[in-house]
Parts: C-alpha cells; sequence; structure tokens
C-alpha cells in the first residue's frame, strides 16, 4: 500500500475555500462519482465552516491511501487544531472518498482558481440536480406503481372479502343443508323403526300402547284415538266427545290441522282452533287400509308441528291404519282358530282303573293353533285307546287335518283294531288324501285289568314310563315312518309292562326339543320332572301332577312349537265285595276335559292376552 500526505493550514475563510478547491480537484482528477464527491465535499465543508466558527488556527490533513488489493483508491480528509499533533485517521473521524481513477501525484498541487472553483460546484450541483431529477421520476414512475399496486391490493381484498362473504354463505347453506337431511333422517328412522314396532304385533290393543309411547312426549303432547267399529260394538267403552278437526277428517278422509297458522303444514287441511286445545294445534290424520277405520288425533308439543313432521305423521297414521287392519283379520282368524279347536278338544273319560290327565300349550309365537293333538276314548270291547300325534305346521290347515286323522282314527278304532293297524290305515289315508303334509302319532292300549300296554308309533316322541317304584323308562323300540311319507309301511305293536300304580307319559316334539341341543337332553329333563312327582300327587290329583312334570320344562321360556301331553295313571282293581274306589281317597276327581280353566281354548286365549299386553 503507498501513501501520500498533504497538510494545509486553515486560519480563514480564504484558506478554507482554498482547501476545498484542493479536495475538489483531487476528487475530481480522481474519478470520483459526482454524488460521493458532492457529499464529501459539502461534509468537509461543514466541518471547515465549523473550525472557523470556533476561531483559531487547524489543520486539515489530506491522505491518499491507494490499496494494491483492490482497484483505486481513497482520500481521507481529517481537521485538527493547529498546535496538537497529529491525531490518528481512525479517532479524528476521517471524511473518506472513494478514487477510482488515483492521480498520479497525491502531493501538492496547484491550487484551482476560486472562480474556477465556483464554477465546478455549479457544475456539481447541476449533476448532482440533474440526477436529482432522475431520481425524483424515477420515484414518480414508482409512486405510479406503487398506487397501481395499491388499488390491485385494494381490489384484491375487495374480492377475497367477497369470496369471504360467499364462502360464508356457501357454508352456512351446506350446514343448513346438513342439518335439514340429518332431521329428515332421524324422521325417516324414527317411521321405519316405529313402522317395524307397529307392525311385530297383532294386537290393536298393543300397537296403539306401542303408538303412544313412542309419540308421547318427542312428537305430541297428547293423543287420541277414536276407532268406528269400537262405537258400533254394544259393549265398547262410551262413546266419547271428539274434536272438530277429528270430525272432519272422518268426514272429508283428509288430515285436517286446527291451528291460528292455517296453510303451514303441507297436504293437510286448516281449520280454526279447537275449543278442546285453543293454545295447542290439534293434528287430526284418518286411519285408513282398504277402508276408514278411524282418526288419529295428536295435540302439538310445545314446539308445534312444522312441516316435515306432520308428513312423516301422516304416513305413519297410514301404516298405523294398515296395522289396525291387520289386527283386526287376524282376532277373526283366531277367534274362528279357536271355534275349530273348541270342537276338536276332547273329553277325557274315566275309566275303572286309569286316570286320565290331558294338558295342551300352544306355541307362543304364531297363531295359537297347530296340528298337535291327543285323545283318549274307549273301543267297543272295552278297552281305552290313548292317543297323541303332530301334523306338521300351523294354522288352520293343520288343525284341519289333524281334524280329519282324529275322525278317522275314531272311525278305523271302532273295528277294535290294533294300535299299530290304526296307524297303518292312517298312514294308508294320508298318502292318498294329503300327499304333503305329514304327521307322526303314537297309540297306546289299555285293557281293564291287563299289566301290559299295547302301543305303535309312527315317528312320534319315545313314551316314558314310571314305575311302581318311582323309576323312569324310555319305550325305546324303533318306531315307524312318519304318516304320510310316500313309502309304504305296516306299522308293528309293541307290549310294555305297565302294573297297577304305574304310569304312561305320551308327548310331542315341543315339550323336549330345544334350539342348539338334542332331543335327548329334552327327554331326560321329562324323566327327572315325571320321577320329582310323588304316587300319592298322581292317584289324588292327575292334574296337578301334569303341570308338575311340564313346569320344569317350560317354565318361563318362549315356545316356537305346541306342547302336548297326556298323562295316564293306573290304579289297583277295587277289592272284592266292596265298591270301586272305596280304597281310595275320597277326593272327588273331575275328568280334566270336563273342567273349562284346564281346557286348551281357554289356555290358549288367556296366553295370547298376555301376548298382546306385552
Amino acid at each position: 500500500m503507498t501513501e501520500a500526505t498533504d497538510i494545509r493550514r486553515i486560519a480563514s475563510a480564504a484558506d478554507a475555500a482554498r482547501a476545498r478547491t484542493a479536495v475538489d480537484r483531487i476528487t475530481t482528477d480522481g474519478g470520483a462519482p459526482a454524488v460521493r464527491r458532492v457529499r464529501f465535499l459539502t461534509a468537509l465543508t461543514a466541518r471547515l465552516r465549523h473550525c472557523l466558527d470556533r476561531g483559531g488556527e487547524w489543520r486539515l490533513l489530506l491522505r491518499v491511501e491507494q490499496d494494491t488489493t483492490a482497484e483505486g483508491a481513497r482520500l481521507h480528509a481529517s481537521l485538527s487544531a493547529a498546535g496538537s499533533p497529529a491525531p490518528d485517521p481512525v479517532e479524528a473521524h476521517a471524511l473518506t472518498c472513494p478514487l477510482p481513477d488515483p492521480p498520479a501525484h497525491a502531493g501538492r498541487r496547484a491550487a484551482m482558481p476560486l472562480a474556477e472553483a465556483l464554477l465546478r460546484a455549479d457544475e456539481d450541483t447541476a449533476a448532482v440536480l440533474s440526477l436529482l431529477d432522475a431520481q425524483e421520476t424515477l420515484l414518480q414512475l414508482h409512486g405510479e406503481e406503487l398506487h397501481q399496486t395499491n388499488q390491485g391490493v385494494l381490489a384484491l381484498h375487495s374480492d377475497l372479502e367477497a369470496a369471504a362473504h360467499t364462502q360464508r354463505a356457501l357454508l352456512e347453506a351446506e350446514q343448513s343443508a346438513r342439518a335439514e337431511a340429518e332431521r329428515a333422517r332421524r324422521l325417516l328412522t324414527f317411521l321405519g323403526d316405529a313402522s317395524a314396532t307397529i307392525a311385530s304385533s297383532l294386537s290393536r290393543t298393543a300397537i296403539l300402547r306401542r303408538l303412544s309411547d313412542m309419540l308421547v312426549p318427542a312428537y305430541a303432547e297428547h293423543l287420541d284415538v277414536w276407532l268406528f267399529d269400537e262405537e258400533d260394538d254394544e259393549h265398547a267403552r262410551p262413546v266419547r266427545e271428539h274434536s272438530a278437526a277429528a270430525v272432519a277428517a272422518a268426514r272429508t278422509g283428509r288430515p285436517q290441522c286446527a291451528t291460528a297458522n292455517l296453510g303451514a303444514l303441507p297436504g293437510v287441511d286448516g281449520l280454526p282452533p279447537s275449543a278442546l286445545s285453543p293454545r295447542r294445534p290439534l293434528l287430526a290424520v284418518p286411519l285408513t287400509a282398504h277402508r276408514l277405520l278411524g282418526v288419529l288425533t295428536l295435540t302439538a308439543p310445545a314446539s308445534g308441528f312444522d312441516a316435515d313432521t306432520a308428513v312423516m305423521l301422516v304416513e305413519l297414521a297410514r301404516r298405523v291404519g294398515v296395522a289396525l287392519d291387520n289386527a283386526r283379520h287376524y282376532e277373526r282368524y283366531r277367534d274362528t282358530a279357536e271355534a275349530l279347536q273348541r270342537a276338536q278338544l276332547t273329553e277325557l273319560p274315566a275309566p275303572p282303573g286309569l286316570l286320565l290327565a290331558a294338558r295342551y300349550l300352544p306355541a307362543t309365537w304364531g297363531m295359537n293353533i297347530g296340528g298337535d293333538w291327543y285323545d283318549a276314548f274307549l273301543q267297543p270291547d272295552g278297552s281305552l285307546l290313548a292317543v297323541i300325534g303332530d301334523v306338521t305346521g300351523h294354522g288352520l290347515r293343520a288343525a284341519v287335518v289333524m281334524g280329519q286323522l282324529r275322525t278317522a282314527l275314531r272311525a278305523y278304532a271302532v273295528e277294535n283294531t290294533t294300535p299299530g293297524e290304526i296307524l297303518t290305515r292312517l298312514h294308508h289315508m294320508l298318502r292318498h288324501l294329503q300327499p304333503k303334509l305329514y304327521a307322526t302319532a303314537m297309540i297306546a292300549r289299555f285293557r281293564p285289568g291287563d299289566p301290559q300296554v299295547l302301543w305303535a308309533s309312527a315317528g312320534h316322541p319315545p313314551a316314558v314310563v314310571r314305575d311302581v317304584h318311582g323309576a323312569v323308562r324310555v319305550l325305546d323300540a324303533k318306531p315307524g315312518v312318519m304318516l304320510g311319507i310316500p313309502l309304504p309301511c305296516v306299522y308293528p305293536d309293541h307290549r310294555a309292562d305297565l302294573p297297577a300304580d304305574s304310569t304312561l307319559v305320551l308327548y310331542t316334539d315341543g315339550l323336549v326339543e330345544r334350539r342348539g341341543e338334542g332331543i335327548d337332553t329334552g327327554i331326560g329333563r321329562l324323566c327327572q320332572a315325571l320321577e320329582a312327582v310323588s304316587t300319592s300327587e298322581l292317584e289324588q290329583d292327575p292334574d296337578a301332577a301334569a303341570d308338575a312334570v311340564l313346569k320344569p320344562l317350560l317354565h318361563d321360556s318362549e315356545r316356537a312349537d305346541d306342547v302336548c301331553l297326556l298323562l295316564c295313571h293306573t290304579m289297583k282293581p277295587p277289592a272284592p265285595n266292596r265298591p270301586a274306589g272305596a280304597d281310595r281317597s275320597p277326593v272327588h276327581h273331575e275328568p280334566p276335559g270336563n273342567r273349562p280353566s284346564r281346557g286348551s281354548v281357554e289356555v290358549t286365549r288367556r296366553e295370547g292376552e298376555c301376548r298382546e299386553r306385552t
């Protein structure tokens, strides 16, 4: 690095002007940019003026440093009092100006005339002003660009605000649509669940009770059902007062709404507020199927009826009408079935030396009538035939076939034929009359004084025998095929010991069959139940004994099939010269068939009514 130093004494304004002129010359010769040169000279002039204001003599140190590691050089100017030693340039806060073209002689040069220096100052000022004009023009252009940019930003903000407003509106519309869709889904779900619940019952009482449980209080504060056939029944409850809306719905067959806001519900005729409910709207909907059955009147909840809820309630009322009509047809069908069953019931005889008790329990599901039956009657030779059977299927057809088999069996038994011969003839008859219907049956014949029983079976579950000591065994001889199977079959007769104080129990498969387990398990339970019954109970009250056998097998259980049981208990013969029954307890045994409270029809009706209440 090389250095050139020049020291000037400043004692007056003229010295300051000449020093400034010299510095101007150095910077001009060094090729300093005009703006940098003007800034440098202006700053130097300000310092010189400051020194003159303070008075005294000052020393201006000018030093040109040429840097070999970089292009060009730098001019450093610093002021200090004349009497003080030369200060360090850094500590003196020297002014610096770059010199792209270092002067050939950095030492003292001849001073430039003041006039020329003044003119050069004006040129520098003009150059700066020209540069300022350019910068001002450029600044104006940038200002215009900034203004345009601001306008664009404002427009963008306006568009964004409009887009945000549109987005909020769309979001609110979407939320509203979702809420409406969710509400419609809830209404449809309720309608489907309510329809399934109502359709699952065939009792009008149960249907109306379930309807009230579902609608009150969520969809109605109160409901009233007006069924026309109840008013036609002379045993029905007294006629109630009905609202004008209900009367209008019954007369026109159209839904009516008694409210101050007329026309608010679609598809519903409007009426003035009802005198029976002046503060709450009333919605009266006809209950229709093939005909007008009645009117359902709903008192609005606190929130009132809206359009969607009204549409749902009208549709639900239509389905309730269909369910009520089905229940009405079912009740008529059930009455017919019960009348047919009553005609098929057997009044059990009371032959000497034999006690009989029978039970028939219909299935808890379905029509309460099936093809299970029992029978007991005397043959011309004095013997007694005990019969139990099961026709496949349920309903009137099974009951009709059961009646045909019962009648045919009694007709064949008139000829004093054996149980096996009777079953053979029944099998032949069923194959020809009902080729697609099958049945199982078992017949046992008791002769007075005979310690054995003659029996035959057509595919029926085996009978069980309780001996005089209370031990129970199963008559497990191989049974023949079911009646009606398209195969020729001759049913053999079997004999089993049955002395006095023994019990033979005939039953149908509904007593011992359970889903998920074999029939042998059920037969085992039946044997245990029969073992638990005492001999005295069998002799004194065979009805109670039959109930005691049934109770552990059917305790609190639903039955998908009918249950039939026939209990036959043999007695010791009366002693000579003594009236029959003198050695027995004086308890009077009314034949089970003569006890209406124990009859199958009454049991069927009682259990059906119990199911309707649930």
